[in-house]
């Protein structure tokens, strides 16, 4: 164990005091929590008589000591509320040590204690608990870094964001706006839960162990299965097992998947991920963009009680309908360049013109992927459906009715990044097996996110996928944009970190 600070040492002799005194720091036994601050305060009268019995439990943040009496802000989950204690209140025999040796001497900032009182109001108008007893039950043996303010100048904050993310627990009690945040990611998804159970579709849910990473282009995490003696990869997406269930007879099934893909860490991106996944039977990808851009007219609504949301210096609006752009066109709006017909050789060519590096073992592909990543993405801020992607950009993907060089495709930006990536789902298993050859031969060239060939898919589409419509999200980024966060790590309870120095 470290060294101890001073404060650290203080408080464990006062856990130590507690003891001798006969008081339980670290107590058992349930305490009746019957009220919370939020609600006390909204439901308050003065004209109530007798006044309303409460009891409270939560942190101790502040105290004013007067004596025999003191004020002190007491923290629970909801909020915060002034407490007044007096000592003959609470300690109303000879026996003082209650008040004048634990409250005064042994407990401390961050410390859980429970109040059992009447709620009044005090003479300066604020709504205040009355104490009547006081029970310890938490000691924290760990100040709280208490945030003070001189001249308009805040010292002690916690904002290092490396400490924030590491000790997010700290964050929670300290930075009241942080739990807002994820008080807001909960009601994202129970807005979207609500939005598919009242179209009938069904959650489910599907491995995160596969012996196959598909549905996705991506590096995958390896694990062994030792009871069964093979590798294992942790899913990347969970696209190929939902499409399994269109096949068994599911009309719409869903899916919030913890995804992972063992690639780059910055503002936008996490090792491990939520994806929400929809498929839904006898749809096409213009029937799911009509879908998708009222859900999540819907979700805004529900999160902020509007549809626009602020975001640094962009203000998003996400009420419906949004903007359909060819992702051909995108290119040449911002470029200049129609990249229609082009080969691998002549994108190459535009890679250059554009000032791209490029890997050279990029395929087609994934070389349009560069040039609209680079010249295009950052500039769609207001929700935009880009639409019908060049096939080898999509092996999952149904081809264009209208162009076979195309695909039914569409990937929703937002604030100049993706949000969502739809398809019209590809069902004929000859097209699918062929796809995935194609996957493999790049795989071979050195594209280590290349697919590859999930046989028990292609059987599975040999039974007989009727037309599906398929939708991904990225959970965490619609959460971003719902609470205008400019950073991954914001939303995310727990984010991935590297080993702290010791």
């Amino acid at each position: 164990m470290n060294e101890l600070s001073e404060q650290e040492a203080i408080r464990r002799a006062s856990l130590q005091k507690l003891r001798d005194m006969g008081i339980e720091p670290y107590p058992a036994a349930l305490y009746p929590v019957d009220a919370y601050t939020d609600e006390i305060k909204a439901n308050f009268s003065d004209e109530q008589q007798p006044p309303r019995p409460v009891t409270i439990a939560g942190r101790l943040m502040s105290r004013r000591i007067m004596g025999k009496a003191s004020f002190i802000e007491l923290m629970d989950s909801r909020g915060r509320i002034q407490v007044y204690v007096s000592r003959d209140e609470i300690c109303p025999g000879e026996d003082k040590d209650m008040y004048n040796v634990v409250f005064k001497k042994l407990l401390d900032i961050g410390d859980f204690i429970g109040i059992k009182g009447f709620v009044f109001r005090t003479q300066t108008g604020e709504i205040t608990v009355h104490a009547q007893e006081l029970t310890v039950l938490s000691k924290s043996l760990h100040p709280l870094p208490i945030v003070k303010v001189k001249d308009g100048v805040a010292y002690d904050a916690f904002e290092d964001p490396e400490q924030r993310y590491r000790q997010r627990y700290v964050d929670l009690v300290v930075n009241p706006g942080v739990k807002d945040i994820f008080l807001k990611r909960t009601k994202v998804y129970n807005s979207m839960r609500e939005y598919f159970n009242q179209a009938g579709y069904i959650e489910v849910e599907t491995p995160i162990l596969q012996s196959i990473p598909g549905g996705a282009s991506a590096r995958p995490f390896i694990t062994h299965h030792n009871a069964l003696d093979i590798p294992l990869y942790l899913r990347i997406a969970d696209e190929l097992y939902l499409k399994r269930l269109i096949v068994g007879g599911f009309e719409g099934v869903y899916e919030f998947s913890k995804n992972f893909r063992n690639e780059g860490m910055d503002r936008n991106h996490n090792p491990e991920f939520t994806c929400m996944e929809i498929y839904v039977a006898y749809k096409d990808y213009n029937w799911m963009m009509d879908f998708t851009e009222k859900m999540l007219e819907k979700i805004c609504l529900d999160v902020n009680g509007t549809t626009e949301v602020k975001i640094g210096d962009n203000v998003i609006n996400f009420k419906a309908p949004y903007r359909r752009v060819t992702m051909i066109d995108a290119i040449k709006e911002h470029t200049g360049i129609d990249i229609s017909g082009m080969d691998e050789d002549q994108l190459r060519d535009v890679c250059r013109q554009l000032d791209i590096d490029v890997d050279p073992k990029l395929g087609k592909g994934k070389l349009i992927d560069e040039i609209f990543g680079e010249k295009c993405e950052g500039k769609y801020i207001q929700p935009t459906f880009i639409i019908d992607y060049p096939i080898e950009m999509s092996p999952l993907t149904k081809k264009h009715r209208n162009n076979p060089e195309l695909t039914e495709r569409f990937e929703l930006m937002v604030n100049g990044k993706e949000l969502a990536n739809a398809y019209s789902e590809l069902n004929d298993p000859i097209d699918q097996y062929e796809r995935f050859v194609e996957q493999m031969r790049l795989g071979e060239k050195g594209d280590d996110e290349a697919m590859i060939i999930d046989q028990d898919f292609v059987r599975a589409l040999e039974y007989g996928m009727p037309p599906t419509s398929g939708m991904g999200i990225g959970m965490d980024r619609l959460v971003m944009l719902m609470t205008g966060q400019t950073a991954i790590q914001e939303v995310l309870l727990f984010p991935q970190m590297r080993p702290e120095k010791k």
